[in-house]
């Protein structure tokens, strides 16, 4: 049966890019998964920093959807390394949070939006799917 997972203060809220596990990657202290993530659209440029000094997810995660400032030109090919490279570091520094994903055994991981389904699992409102994170293990 599928896990579904997306506040940070559901049960398995620890899978959540919002969670408060910060972790080091690429030279620097990142709060957050989102905040790595986010800032990884403009590499090798200021608003990396500008993006990192947000003081929540939820601010990163703004201040990385700004299209005033463009993003890095391979976002689209490396956008899912990103993500699996700040979802490892992530579960690697953190032993509790690794033990509770390992405690899923074989389930299915969904990140599901609540906001955007249709009621289908793991359907999203314009027909696509949600991010499935089963991949972490």
């Amino acid at each position: 049966m599928p896990i579904y997972f997306y506040s940070t203060i559901d049960a398995y809220g620890c899978f959540s890019n919002f969670s408060r596990h910060g972790f080091e990657l690429g030279g620097r202290y990142w709060p957050t998964a989102e905040h790595y993530f986010q800032a990884q659209k403009f590499a090798g440029t200021p608003h990396v920093e500008h993006v990192g000094r947000a003081r929540t997810p939820k601010e990163a995660a703004e201040r990385g959807r700004t299209r005033s400032v463009p993003l890095r030109p391979d976002w689209e090919t490396v956008k899912d390394e990103v993500m699996r490279a700040a979802v490892w570091r992530k579960f690697e520094t953190h032993g509790d949070i690794r033990a509770v994903l390992l405690g899923t055994g074989d389930e299915e991981l969904v990140g599901t939006p609540p906001a955007t389904t249709t009621g289908a699992a793991g359907q999203t409102a314009a027909g696509g799917t949600c991010w499935v994170a089963s991949s972490w293990r």
